[in-house]
């Protein structure tokens, strides 16, 4: 606390970015605290706890850079498990001293700022005010759980996987109905096929599943790799690294024969984790007929695995639903293999859609399917929910949801005008989902360090993005979705899976150039921000 009692900065959310802004702003010789809603530090990896759960990134990239932290830590699996994940987190918190400055279980519910004062006042569930000159939102772009509006859930037993209970759920010799065919899903379906009467995948959109390419971790071995973290890391933390330490070919997948493009696909192939999404050729993500090659390949490899015919044609089409890697691919580790067993059934909801959902299961146009339990995969009000979740109001007296319902509009992903003195870190408009958690609290979190120490050596004691910064930096991620092969799919990162949203790209895929623009808009003294 300040001598009046007051805060420099408060933090919301304890995942990665979080995390670090406590640690490198606490460092700078700011007073800040941190409010996470949840009883333990991890944001995301706390609430999602159902059964299978975990990351698609594989360590040592999906972990924090700082040596202090990686030194004395050993993962027992090159893609850890959520509980591993939450314990590496605890960890974090041990190294770096931080639960002094972190309230667990309180939910920030409302923040104001005082336009006299240029201070935010934060009310908690708990009716605790917190006043503090700069807010920090890190709230995560998965942390709104969407769960879709079907006659008779009411009536059902059902739970999200984005708020799996605590205690989890006994699905052992229960019928089990997955709703939904993204990450969460894929990997409940794979743990719960072992331990169920039998499973029924409700499939809206075939998921492009890649291998994992999971593997045991050992302490020798890891301690060994460990001469090379320093290196390592450097490499993530400048271009063109720094979305998830893979490097892409700089050459057309249209510009070499056919047998060099299939070595290319099938080494990243075997390498697994997202090595085949962002590590072939250059104009995968840009070009059609590119992308189709990757696509067709994808196909081979999955519809080897599926013993049906028709099972096949509903999980890997032979023409794509659409265009490769525009929506998030999932990784897994036997997907494509139990989807065979006699107690596995999928149902493609777009030939038969549901209908109603009741305590005995689910219903379609073509019959009932027995269900005990429904988890509802169905995702998340992504980039915006877990801000627009916090009743913040701009100097105007309008709530930031009532802002965004018609559209977002941002400086660079981290500010919006009419919200003095506030930021926000993966959040709309930012490479978020493109960009590899702790990299982007390492990157994007840096900048804002950067930005808040500027702050104070100036005496300034506020800052406001600008209206015309925020419709350039929309008119910029528009340009790149009509430019890449982005837009033409409804994905999450368009804002298309939830009704009512404005399909628009949320997530800007080109992390380097995001980079250089942060570097470019503070050296040439903040443009886009006015400055008090």
């Amino acid at each position: 606390m300040t001598a009046n009692g007051q805060l420099d900065v408060v933090v919301v959310g304890a995942g990665f970015n979080g995390l670090y802004q406590l640690h490198r702003l606490r460092a700078e010789g700011f007073a800040v605290e941190l409010v996470e809603a949840a009883p333990e530090l991890g944001g995301v990896w706390y609430w999602n706890s159902y059964p299978g759960a975990r990351v698609d990134s594989h360590v040592p990239n999906y972990e924090f850079s700082l040596p202090e932290i990686w030194r004395d830590w050993y993962w027992t699996e090159r893609f850890p498990g959520r509980d591993e994940l939450v314990a590496y987190f605890r960890h974090v918190g041990d190294v770096l001293d931080l639960h002094r400055d972190i309230r667990l279980s309180t939910r920030v519910e409302r923040a104001r700022f005082d336009d006299v004062t240029h201070r935010w006042t934060l009310t908690t569930d708990g009716g605790d005010d917190l006043v503090c000159r700069s807010l920090v939102l890190c709230t995560g772009f998965a942390t709104a759980p969407y769960v879709p509006d079907i006659p008779g859930l009411d009536r059902a037993r059902w739970h999200h996987t984005g708020r799996w209970p605590e205690a989890g759920v006994d699905l052992d010799g229960k019928k089990v109905a997955v709703i939904g065919t993204g990450a969460s899903a894929v990997q409940v379906v794979q743990e719960a096929s072992k331990v169920v009467d039998h499973l029924t995948v409700f499939q809206r959109t075939p998921v492009t599943a890649l291998a994992m390419q999971q593997r045991r971790l050992t302490v020798e071995g890891q301690d060994e790799a460990k001469r090379s973290y320093p290196e390592l890391f450097r490499r993530r933390n400048e271009p063109p690294g720094s979305l998830h330490d893979i490097e892409r070919l700089d050459v057309s997948a249209l510009a070499v024969s056919d047998a060099e493009r299939r070595r290319v696909y099938e080494e990243a192939w075997a390498k697994g984790g997202f090595h085949y999404w962002v590590g072939t050729f250059n104009d995968i993500g840009i070009d059609e007929a590119a992308n189709r090659t990757a696509y067709d390949f994808w196909c081979e490899q999955v519809r080897a695995r599926i013993t049906d015919a028709e099972l096949a044609d509903i999980l890997a089409p032979l023409e794509p639903p659409y265009p490769f890697g525009t929506k998030r691919p999932s990784l897994e580790q036997d997907y494509y293999d139990v989807v065979n067993q006699d107690n596995v059934t999928v149902v493609d909801v777009r030939a038969d859609p549901i209908t109603g959902i009741g305590a005995a299961g689910v219903d379609t146009d073509a019959g009932h399917h027995e269900a005990d339990v429904i988890v509802m995969a169905t995702g998340f009000d992504a980039n915006t929910g877990g801000l627009t979740a916090i009743d913040i109001t701009d100097t105007r007296g309008v709530s930031l949801r009532t802002r965004w319902a018609d559209g977002v509009d941002t400086h660079l992903g981290v500010a919006v005008s009419g919200l003095p003195n506030l930021l926000f870190l993966y959040g709309p408009q930012s490479p978020t989902a493109f960009c590899n958690g702790p990299t982007c609290a390492e990157l994007q979190g840096e900048w804002v360090v950067e930005f808040l120490v500027r702050m104070r050596e100036e005496g300034r004691t506020r800052f406001e993005a600008t209206p015309d910064a925020e419709a350039a930096w929309t008119a910029q991620l528009d340009l790149v979705a009509e430019m890449s092969l982005l837009g033409k799919t409804d994905s999450w990162y368009m804002s298309a899976n939830v009704p009512g949203k404005r399909r628009q790209l949320l997530n800007y895929p080109l992390s380097d150039d995001y980079l250089e623009r942060l570097r470019a808009e503070a050296d040439a003294d903040l443009p886009g921000f006015v400055l008090t």
